[in-house]
Formats: structure tokens, C-alpha cells, sequence
């Protein structure tokens, strides 16, 4: 098995303020993390380390996405983090931060050819300007990765350097934990429309670990091609995590959540994975971070 390489991302630029002067406390995870057990229980063979991004609550030039220009700069700092560590043969794990690393290190991966993705997130984030008055409010990039990732939205994040887009087909991409899509005002529907393989959270825990492994796997054959691997750590119900923007029920189970992201990441084909959306601020004695890193723990242990 390649030794993990483990980038810490600490951005928070993807996020909306949840009220005046806030400031999303996502950029703190990967330092939280370290200080609950995250090198120590992971052993990476190497640790690569972003700077901070400057949030902004004001709208940037060019873009109607919050901090879409700092976005895209931040990525293209992640892309030669997360290939560097390819390059050498090494699993790039870059913790975050928000979703919007996901854009990275899809990047990287795809220097090396065509991808899949598997996106475990308790939602789809899917929004992007065929579903959303983009005059209306400034777009925040946290609830669109996946739409970008598959082409959808500015090319400021869409498009990037030497890489055809989109990122990802929307045949290539199995999303996983929606809990949203079945209420009647589920903001993103033409997310069904797609090609995307959908396995909502009310189907995860009818069928069960292996059953959802098992219609990854199909999608995944298709091809054979190398997949990248996202967890929102808001996958999880609120009553176990609910240090995240977002929260919400009903999520993954905890056990099923590990065993599914476990046979993942142990498949040769994985490419690398990232996680995203804790924040620490939300977790003022440090317990929620405690149990992440317990999760990453078990879930590389097969590696």
C-alpha cells in the first residue's frame, strides 16, 4: 500500500457567514485535528502544510462566487501539493478545510488521466446557475463542488490549467448520504436528472454497508479508471457530529460509514481523499475532533 501523504488545507473560503462578522472556523481543522491525534494515528510518511487564505465577505472582481478568486488560487496551490505527493507514489489525504478542496485535488488526480469520484456528503452540492439566481446572492462554492466538479459553473473553478473539463462525468461520479432530495422544496432536483449514480441516506441504511459497496463497485467498473474519494463530515447525523455549518439528520451510521469508506480507500484504484467541513469552533471541548480522527484511524487501518 503507498504511505499517506497527508496536506493540510486550512481554508474556510467556500463557506458563507452564518452571521454578521462571522468567520467560518473550517480553516481550524487541520490544526485541531493534529492536536487531537491526527499524525500520530494516521503515521504519515510526509506532511505538506497550505497557508491560511484571507476570507472575505465582500464580492471579488470578475466573479459572483464569495472568494472565487482567493478559491481558485488556494487550488491551484492544493493541485501541486496533492500531485507532488502522486507523483512520488504516495495516497495524497488532504484535510480541510471546506468542500471547496475538493476542486484541487480532483485536479491533481487528473493530471495522470481520466477520474471517478465518490462523494460521501449528506448533501449533494449541487447548486450552481442553472438552479439559482446567481444575481440574487453571491454564490458560496461549500454547496456547489460537486456541480463544479462536473462542469458546472464559473470557469474561474471549473477549468483548469492543462486539464480538459469537466473534472469529473457526471457517469463517473456516485454520490452518496443526500438526506435532502426527498422534502418537497429539495433545492437542487436536476441533480436526478443526471447520470450521476444517487444513493441518498434513507437507501444507505436500507441496504446497508455492503449493499451500497456493492452498487459502487458497478459504477465504478464501468471503467475501471482511478476515483478520487470526498467525505463531508456532515455525512454523519447531527447527534454525532454537529460541529459542521450544516447539520442535519438522518446521517450514515457511524460503523457503516467506516466500513464503506474503508473498503475504499484500501482499493488500489483509490487515487487519493480528502475531508472536509469540520469545524472546531463548534467543538469547544475538542471530543468531536477526538472522534474524526478515531474514524480516520479505523477507517486507513485496513490500508
Amino acid at each position: 500500500m503507498r504511505e499517506i501523504c497527508l496536506v493540510r488545507a486550512p481554508s474556510n473560503l467556500g463557506l458563507r457567514p452564518l452571521r454578521s462578522g462571522h468567520i467560518p472556523g473550517t480553516w481550524r481543522a487541520p490544526q485541531a485535528l493534529t492536536e487531537a491525534g491526527l499524525v500520530e494515528t494516521l503515521s504519515p510518511l510526509k506532511v505538506v502544510d497550505l497557508d491560511r487564505p484571507a476570507y472575505s465577505t465582500e464580492p471579488q472582481p470578475g466573479t459572483r462566487l464569495r472568494n472565487g478568486n482567493a478559491i481558485r488560487s488556494f487550488n491551484l496551490e492544493l493541485v501541486e501539493a496533492a500531485a507532488g505527493a502522486l507523483e512520488r507514489g504516495e495516497f495524497p489525504l488532504v484535510v480541510g478545510g471546506d468542500c471547496s478542496v475538493l476542486l484541487g485535488a480532483l485536479a491533481a488526480a487528473r493530471r495522470s488521466g481520466p477520474l471517478a469520484l465518490v462523494h460521501v456528503d449528506g448533501h449533494s452540492d449541487f447548486r450552481h446557475p442553472g438552479n439559482y439566481d446567481i444575481n440574487a446572492s453571491l454564490g458560496s462554492a461549500a454547496g456547489m463542488d460537486l456541480a463544479l466538479a462536473t462542469g458546472r459553473g464559473e470557469p474561474l473553478l471549473t477549468d483548469w490549467p492543462g486539464i480538459a473539463s469537466p473534472l469529473v462525468a457526471d457517469e463517473q461520479v456516485i454520490q452518496i448520504g443526500e438526506r435532502e432530495n426527498r422534502t418537497p422544496d429539495f433545492a437542487w432536483p436536476d441533480i436526478n436528472s443526471t447520470g450521476m449514480t444517487l444513493i441518498d441516506v434513507f437507501a444507505v441504511r436500507e441496504l446497508g454497508a455492503a449493499k451500497v459497496l456493492e452498487k459502487t463497485w458497478t459504477t465504478l467498473a464501468r471503467t475501471g479508471w482511478p476515483y478520487w474519494l470526498h467525505f463531508d463530515v456532515d455525512a454523519l447525523d447531527q447527534t454525532v457530529m454537529p460541529a459542521v455549518d450544516s447539520p442535519g439528520s438522518p446521517g450514515i451510521d457511524p460503523d457503516d460509514l467506516v466500513v464503506i469508506l474503508a473498503a475504499l480507500v484500501a482499493d488500489p484504484r483509490c487515487a487519493g481523499m480528502d475531508m472536509t467541513i469540520f469545524d472546531p469552533d463548534l467543538d469547544p471541548t475538542g471530543e468531536l475532533a477526538v472522534l474524526l480522527v478515531s474514524l480516520l484511524g479505523r477507517i486507513f487501518a485496513t490500508r
